[in-house]
């Protein structure tokens, strides 16, 4: 058994892990920082083109971000935090095509209109106090709404064509969209760390054991997956960014922080169309309003997409029930999940979520022709030869004590780390890559306090990102700097 000493180890080869070691890389090029992913390649988890939705998250489109309270208002402060953080994304993405460690904008991110589209009287008067409530704060003041047919079938030909001239409908819009591959912008990044002494990446390496020693340092047993053979990695920080399998890891680490946390597997599949005759009328996202019951996952949407260089246009995800934490998983992962400290509140929300289990069955016995008639209510014409069926990526949703019902589910992400700051996971989903710099950020300020306080770290963030430590959400002139130079770096005008 060798082994190896390091700063910082990461834990999955994702878009998470690889922002991380690239901002850590950069406020200290001496850290030694080791990359360890399962599988053989590098972002080919969630992190994959085809797992993810490729929707640059700004809450431009997503309905489930703002839902309607009981007096008929909307909320929107979960719309305004994620459309900050995927400013400061694109903020560090714009400084790292300048640096020449990501390519030219094209390759990994390109503007795609954001739209939203909804029919009949309940959810059109929903989109129209949606659109309200956003357009008048200085992050969404571009955001367009219409319920003019004659003005929708420019905005989505493809979605208006043949439709019904007496069917209420309505659409938002924001032009500056995009599209993102998750894929390729991890593997420039991780390929560009490779490219330095200090950095090294294990693929086809297992967490065998995590264990932290008296000094506060953590001996990571990893094994071969090919040969094997077992190493030990000797690291001062250690990063669980394994998507579904952050969980399993965490509960190996065995710090008090991690007690009570469990997990809610859901897989999805998406209907792909690659007739060019189909794809090249429909250049837009188009989200529509999620079923009663539906996860977040699973709100359905049209989008143009390239996948693996091809165009393509995906309808989806169908959610659909699992037991697996990853898509390359074992039928196993719930039940090994299951511990003395999770159980109550994994029961909990076993017995309070019992729809939302009854929906999940449901769709996952859905036939082709169902799937299409669903199709049908975003594009009349869909034909089902022209449509296959295909399997999205795996997510696993955040389950937690709660005093009031012994457990609840949650479907953001979160981040949890240790008392003292040697550790920290990133768990659940949504809305996942698009805020992945934000939340490895808030990961650098909760484990490396002492450094994040130095004058040298503080300014090389600010050179990063030049809002860092200043509210988007609040100043309308830096919001207004900001988006024009992403723009324009990103070429996403």
């Amino acid at each position: 058994m060798t082994q190896k000493k390091v700063d910082v180890l990461l834990v999955g080869a994702g878009v998470m892990s690889a922002t991380l070691a690239s901002l850590l890389s950069h406020l200290d090029p001496s850290l030694k920082i080791m990359m360890v992913e399962r599988l053989s390649k590098v972002a080919h988890e969630s992190t994959h083109s085809l797992n993810n939705a490729g929707t640059g998250h700004g809450g431009y489109c997503e309905l489930n971000y703002t839902p309607q309270l009981a007096d008929g208002s909307i909320r929107i402060d979960r719309a305004l935090e994620i459309n900050a953080a995927f400013e400061v994304s694109l903020q560090f993405w714009s400084y790292l095509v300048k640096q020449g460690i990501l390519p030219e904008p094209e390759k990994f991110i390109n503007p795609i209109c954001h739209q939203s589209f909804v029919w009949g009287e309940e959810d059109v008067a929903f989109l129209r106090k949606r659109h309200a409530a956003l357009h008048k704060h200085h992050l969404f003041e571009e955001m367009e709404f219409s319920e003019d047919h004659a003005v929708l079938r420019k905005w989505m030909p493809l979605v208006m064509k043949h439709r019904d001239a007496s069917q209420a409908v309505a659409a938002t819009r924001v032009k500056h969209g995009t599209d993102v591959d998750f894929g390729l912008l991890t593997r420039k990044l991780v390929k560009s760390l490779t490219k330095h002494s200090t950095f090294d990446l294990m693929l086809s390496h297992t967490i065998v054991s995590m264990k932290q020693h008296d000094d506060g340092r953590w001996h990571v047993r990893v094994q071969d997956n090919h040969a094997g053979e077992t190493r030990t990695i000797d690291a001062g920080f250690v990063f669980l960014g394994a998507g579904g399998g952050a969980l399993p890891l965490l509960q190996k680490s065995g710090i008090p922080e991690a007690r009570g946390y469990g997990g809610f597997p859901v897989s999805g599949q998406w209907l792909i169309c690659k007739n060019p005759e189909v794809v090249k009328r429909h250049c837009s996202k188009v989200y529509g309003k999620a079923a009663v019951g539906a996860p977040p996952m699973s709100v359905p949407h049209l989008d143009a997409r390239i996948i693996d260089g091809e165009p393509a246009l995906l309808f989806g995800p169908f959610a659909s029930i699992t037991t697996k934490f990853l898509k390359e998983g074992s039928v196993l992962d719930l039940f090994s999940s299951l511990k003395t400290d999770n159980l109550k509140p994994m029961l909990a929300v076993a017995r309070d979520n019992l729809d939302l289990t009854r929906y999940l069955i449901t769709e996952a016995f859905r036939s082709h022709k169902e799937r299409m008639a669903i199709l049908r209510g975003f594009y009349i014409d869909a034909k089902e030869e022209d449509w296959e069926l295909a399997s999205a990526g795996q997510r696993v949703q955040i389950i937690k004590s709660c005093d009031k019902k012994g457990g609840k589910l949650e479907f953001g992400t979160e981040i949890v780390t240790a008392n003292d700051g040697t550790l920290a996971a990133l768990l659940g989903a949504s809305p996942g890559a698009s805020t992945s710099v934000q939340a490895m950020i808030e990961v650098i300020e909760r484990c490396f306090k002492p450094r994040m306080k130095s004058a040298d770290w503080k300014h090389k963030m600010k050179e990063m990102i030049p809002s860092y430590g200043e509210s988007l959400d609040e100043n309308v002139a830096l919001l207004h700097e900001v988006r024009r130079h992403t723009l324009s770096t990103l070429r996403l005008g």
